[in-house]
Parts: C-alpha cells; sequence; structure tokens
C-alpha cells in the first residue's frame, strides 16, 4: 500500500530504494533522520521506478512525480497535478525528464501537523485530476489522490547546523514552563501534620510551614522575603507588624520577649519553616490577625546572598545565623540594609509593637517566581478565661463572694436590732 524511505538517499537512485523496501513498512535507520511515508495504492504503477518521490528537508518537502503516474507509457499533464488541499501547482518541470517538482514549506499547501512521543508528522498529499480535453461522455484515467508524510524525529536534531542555544531570564523560563503555587499552611507543634485550630493564647507559638509546587522545573529554592501582620484582610491597614523584613531577616527574634526563629535545616529547597511567638495589637477590640508574606523562589544551583537568605537572631551568641550559606549574608540583618527592597510588604515597623499571628495559607494571585500569600483569620485570647487549681477566681466568683458577704452583713444586722428590742421590753 506504499512505502518508507529515508529522503537522504533519494538522490541515490529511485530503484535502489524502492527495490529494497517492502511496501507499507516503516524504515529502520541507524541514525535517526527524517524520513517520508508514501501511499501509492490508487495509482497500481507498473513501472520499476516508483513515479511520486519525497525528500523531507529541515523546514519544507520536495515532491518529484514522473508524469507516466500509472506505468501505462501515457503521460499525465503536469497542469492536472497539484499538492495539498490548497491544490498548490508545481513550482518545476523537467520536459526532457518528464518529472515535475513541488516545493512547500511543512506548513504551506494546507498540510497538517500530528503529534507523537517519537515523531512530529505532516502530512498532504499529491492529487491528479484529469482535465476532459476529448469526448467529455468517456474517461481514460482516473482521478487519484497520494498521501505524503514526513516523519522528523522529536529527540534528535534534524538541522545539519551547529545549535547555538538562547537563554531566557529565570522568571520567563519558568512562565514558558508552569506557573508556581506558593502556600502557608499553619502546623502543629511537632510540624507533622497542619494545625485544625486558628485559635491561640498569648505566650503560645505559631508554627508556620511555607512551600512551593515546582511541578517538573529545575530544582528550587524557596525565600520568605518579608511578613506583615495587620488586623485586617487590608495589608495595607493600620496598624501592622513587620515580623520577617529586608528579604529574609526575623526581625521579631531580635526583641527581649521573643524567640521568632527560622527552622534549621529545611525538609526541603521547596519548603521554610519558621515559628513566631503569638502576639495582638494593643487596643485591638477583635483580636484578629492576619498574616501576609512574600514569598520567591531562586535556583537551587544559587547559593543564598543578602537577597535570597533566612536568617535568625541567637540571643547567645548575639549574632544572625542563616538557615544556610555563610554568616556574611545575614550581616546586613543587623545593619537592615540588604540592597533592594522591592519585595518588601511594608516599611519595617518598631520592634516594640505587639503580638499575635494566623490561619490557613491561600494564594493571592501567584506570579511567576514570587508570590503574595494571606494567612488568616487567627483569633488571638488574652488571659485564661478559667483559673487554675488555687489559682485566681474568675470574675464570677468575685461577684459570688460579694453576694455572700452581703448577705452576712444583713443577717447580723437584723439580729443586732431584734436583741436590742427584746432588750428594752426586758430591763434587768
Amino acid at each position: 500500500m506504499g512505502a518508507a524511505y529515508s529522503s537522504w538517499g533519494f538522490l541515490q537512485g529511485e530503484t535502489e530504494l524502492w527495490g529494497a523496501q517492502s511496501l507499507g513498512q516503516p524504515h529502520a535507520f541507524s541514525q535517526p533522520s527524517p524520513w517520508a511515508w508514501v501511499d501509492v495504492s490508487q495509482l497500481q504503477a507498473a513501472s520499476p521506478l516508483h513515479p511520486v518521490s519525497v525528500w523531507c528537508q529541515e523546514a519544507q518537502m520536495v515532491v518529484t512525480v514522473h508524469r507516466d503516474l500509472f506505468g501505462t507509457g501515457r503521460l499525465v499533464r503536469a497542469a492536472d497535478l497539484t499538492l495539498g488541499t490548497a491544490a498548490c501547482p508545481a513550482t518545476a518541470q523537467n520536459a526532457a525528464e518528464n518529472v515535475v517538482t513541488f516545493v512547500a514549506g511543512l506548513h504551506e499547501c494546507g498540510s497538517t501537523l500530528r503529534v507523537t512521543p517519537e515523531a512530529l508528522i505532516y502530512s498532504t498529499s499529491l492529487n491528479y485530476s484529469p482535465f476532459r480535453a476529448g469526448n467529455p461522455v468517456i474517461i481514460r484515467t482516473s482521478p487519484a489522490v497520494v498521501p505524503i508524510e514526513c516523519h522528523y524525529p522529536r529527540r534528535n536534531n534534524v538541522s545539519s547546523h551547529a545549535i547555538q542555544p538562547t537563554w531566557a531570564p529565570f522568571h520567563s523560563t519558568l512562565s514558558s514552563e508552569q506557573r508556581l503555587l506558593f502556600s502557608l499552611h499553619l502546623m502543629n507543634d511537632d510540624w507533622s501534620t497542619q494545625r485544625a485550630s486558628a485559635v491561640f493564647q498569648l505566650g503560645e507559638m505559631l508554627h508556620v510551614q511555607a512551600s512551593v509546587s515546582v511541578g517538573n522545573h529545575a530544582p528550587l529554592r524557596l525565600f520568605v522575603d518579608s511578613c506583615v501582620a495587620t488586623p485586617s484582610p487590608d495589608r495595607g491597614s493600620s496598624p501592622q507588624y513587620s515580623f520577617i523584613d529586608f528579604n529574609g531577616c526575623m526581625v521579631d527574634g531580635r526583641l527581649d520577649d521573643a524567640t521568632s526563629t527560622f527552622i534549621s535545616p529545611r525538609p526541603r529547597l521547596d519548603v521554610l519553616q519558621f515559628a513566631v511567638d503569638v502576639f495582638k495589637f494593643a487596643g485591638d477590640s477583635s483580636s484578629l490577625l492576619y498574616i501576609t508574606c512574600h514569598l520567591k523562589v531562586s535556583p537551587a544551583s544559587q547559593p543564598p546572598d543578602p537577597q535570597n537568605k533566612a536568617c535568625s537572631f541567637h540571643k547567645p551568641s548575639g549574632l544572625w545565623a542563616p538557615v544556610e550559606g555563610t554568616r556574611a549574608v545575614c550581616s546586613c540583618c543587623e545593619t537592615q540594609s540588604c540592597g533592594t527592597a522591592r519585595h518588601s510588604l511594608q516599611p519595617h515597623s518598631p520592634f516594640h509593637q505587639h503580638r499575635g499571628r494566623t490561619r490557613r495559607g491561600l494564594p493571592l494571585h501567584p506570579t511567576v517566581g514570587e508570590a503574595d500569600v494571606m494567612l488568616g483569620p487567627l483569633l488571638i485570647h488574652g488571659l485564661q478565661q478559667q483559673p487554675a487549681a488555687g489559682g485566681v477566681p474568675s470574675a464570677g466568683g468575685l461577684v459570688g463572694l460579694g453576694l455572700a458577704a452581703g448577705s452576712t452583713v444583713l443577717l447580723l444586722a437584723a439580729l443586732g436590732a431584734l436583741a436590742a428590742r427584746r432588750t428594752h421590753s426586758n430591763p434587768v
């Protein structure tokens, strides 16, 4: 029904090519290269030379047709031959050899593309539509369609030219492959599962896990660039408190009453964990907190630097320590000058503001390479509502004691009045 052969061997002689093939069987090559498949079942050609030959080139196909199309010795008219659904005419004709040549781009003349795991397959057809020049009542030849395919291996370079790589910027490369998904989650104290409750007491620790889904990307390293807490979902609202700032400095851990820190080592490069002492805003009656963090990634092969780091303050030594990298990357946390601050969500707030934290993470319009992610709302309680054994009584208990004391005073007063009356009526 058809034949397959190496397009690069086309010029070596059609007789050899077609004589060595069994019709309808694909050709095997020691070195993968473009090859053509032609179905000549409608032609029933008897000629030893195949009437249709195809050469699959880099960006085009060359189709050569012998005018003895059916092998009967009767030549067809060149004008009756066209290529593809667009009916492109022949581009050249050799009268001496009785051949017609078509040259067309892979996407021209109505050709179609099919993609398989192994190859790109461009399909078209050679069309023969005879013109009835004689008696219109009779015909001497039938129309014919010859399907043609050019196969290009997907795993090899089919160009004879050297490959010149073009390096795209990091963000562009990520965008072309997949959009990253950043997230924040509240975790339980041992980091094994997500925390079910978003209610906290002052004095507890908030355990937060930041992560990014990397998919098929090259390995990436996640950083928490900055985090700001607000009493409402609007990250620009007031008051606000930045507890991570300056491209990854845990500034909250610098306070005397805090132990906030990044957790080292990381569980994975695409995950970063940190613990923060629970706080709330002074004078805020709602006791709600929302946390918005700016997360970003860098190539895993790129070492941490002052703009890509995770640094905690180590109180015993009075020094900043990184989760990874050298201490030099954290030196700017002390001077609060870590280069460009374009990723910082808000200007760093004074260290003396009060504390509190947030809940399940949901991404806000993640962009490739970096994103703002909100966690919240968190409900922060101040004092315990129930007293501990032997502790200070509750407000309800104090009211009860007051009522009991009042009743005792009234009873004593009544007894005194009764005794005085009896004394007055029965003098000694």
